[in-house]
C-alpha cells in the first residue's frame, strides 16, 4: 500500500503539488498569524493620526486584496480536495475489488469444506445458514436491498444508479 501511495504522490501534476502546498500552508497557524499581523499593521497604518493614509477607512484596497486572495485560496483548496477525492475514490475501488475477491474465495472455501465433510462422512444435519453463505452473492440484488433499507431509489442516485 505504501508503494501505491508513493506512486500516486509521484504522479501528481505540478498544479496538484502547488495546490496541496498552498492548502497545507493556509491551514496552518502560521498563515493565521501572518494575516493577523499584515491586516493589523495595514489598518493601523491607515488610521494612525498624522500619517498619510494610502487606503483610508473603509479600506477599499485591503477589501479588494483580501477578496481576491479568498478567491484564489478557495480555488487552491478545491483543487487539493479534488485530488484527495480522486485518491480516495481509487482506494475505494481497490477496496471493493479486494472485498469481492475475498467474498468469492470464502464462498469457494465453504463449498469445498461442505464437499470434504460429505466425502469423509462428517456430514451433520444441513445448516441453512452455511448453505446460504456457500452460494455466490448476487451483488446487484444486494445493492438493491441496501438502497431499499436506506430509503434511496435508483432515481435518487442519478447516473451512478444507472450503471
Amino acid at each position: 500500500m505504501r508503494r501505491l501511495e508513493e506512486a500516486a504522490s509521484q504522479n501528481r501534476t505540478f498544479g496538484d503539488r502547488v495546490a496541496s502546498f498552498v492548502a497545507r500552508f493556509c491551514g496552518s497557524p502560521t498563515f493565521v498569524w501572518v494575516h493577523a499581523a499584515a491586516f493589523g499593521s495595514w489598518i493601523a497604518r491607515n488610521v494612525w493620526p498624522g500619517v498619510q493614509h494610502p487606503d483610508p477607512f473603509p479600506f477599499t484596497f485591503l477589501t479588494m486584496w483580501s477578496s481576491m486572495e479568498a478567491i484564489f485560496l478557495s480555488s487552491f483548496i478545491l483543487i487539493a480536495q479534488n485530488y484527495a477525492m480522486r485518491i480516495s475514490e481509487r482506494r475505494d475501488k481497490l477496496d471493493v475489488q479486494i472485498n469481492l475477491l475475498t467474498e468469492q474465495e470464502i464462498t469457494k472455501v465453504l463449498q469445498m469444506l461442505q464437499e470434504i465433510a460429505s466425502a469423509v462422512g462428517a456430514g451433520q444435519k444441513p445448516d441453512p445458514e452455511v448453505r446460504a453463505l456457500a452460494e455466490a452473492t448476487e451483488h446487484e440484488a444486494l445493492v438493491e436491498q441496501i438502497d431499499q433499507a436506506a430509503g434511496v431509489g435508483r432515481e435518487d442516485l442519478g447516473a451512478a444508479g444507472r450503471r
